[in-house]
């Protein structure tokens, strides 16, 4: 096997930790800042881990808050790197929290972090290939794809849009909005 290589599975990290309340927000649920915070981590682990190196978080792609977690509940994150470019890395995480009471387990949160590999001047450094032995490995690579297109096609938008056209401005009148230039 090319050393170059590294599969999918030798970058899985898993971590759990109880939901104290002092991790509480307003209304007595997880802060969603204190789930980012733990997010932002173990994306570093799982993409230090892969590339053999240390790693900065490029960009939070996705953040879905799909349902609150409680104090008391055992949350788990896994990761993993789905994606690599030439010192990239797109690390999906899954967030699951468990009622330790009853076993009854729920997906909170899909969450997709782009790291970047680091040498010790700061400097991007290449990351090893993408081994991928699955089905499951070639959706998420796949949808990696897809997300990376929908990130391009975003960022010609906003380079090519007049924001300032009178055409733009009226058609804000159907939203929510008042506009007031000076």
């Amino acid at each position: 096997m090319n050393t170059g290589f590294k599969t999918v599975k030798s970058s899985y990290i898993t971590i759990s930790e109880l939901m104290l309340p002092s991790h509480t927000n307003f209304s007595g649920k997880i802060h969603g800042g204190y789930i980012l915070s733990l997010l932002d981590q173990i994306a570093f682990a799982c993409a230090s881990k892969f590339s053999g190196n240390y790693c900065v978080t490029a960009s939070v792609d996705t953040v879905n808050f799909l349902k609150p977690i409680e104090v008391g509940e055992l949350v788990t994150m896994k990761a993993s790197v789905n994606y690599v470019g030439k010192s990239s890395m797109i690390v999906g995480i899954r967030v699951e929290a468990e009622n330790i009471q009853t076993g009854v387990v729920k997906h909170c949160n899909s969450s997709y972090f782009t790291m970047v590999a680091k040498d010790e001047l700061g400097k991007n450094v290449a990351v090893p290939g993408l081994i991928i032995t699955t089905l499951e490995e070639v959706k998420r690579f796949s949808n990696c794809l897809k997300q990376i297109d929908l990130k391009k096609e975003r960022e010609i938008h906003e380079e090519e849009f007049n924001h300032s056209a009178k055409e733009t401005l009226a058609s804000f009148s159907k939203y929510n909005v008042l506009i007031e230039l000076k």
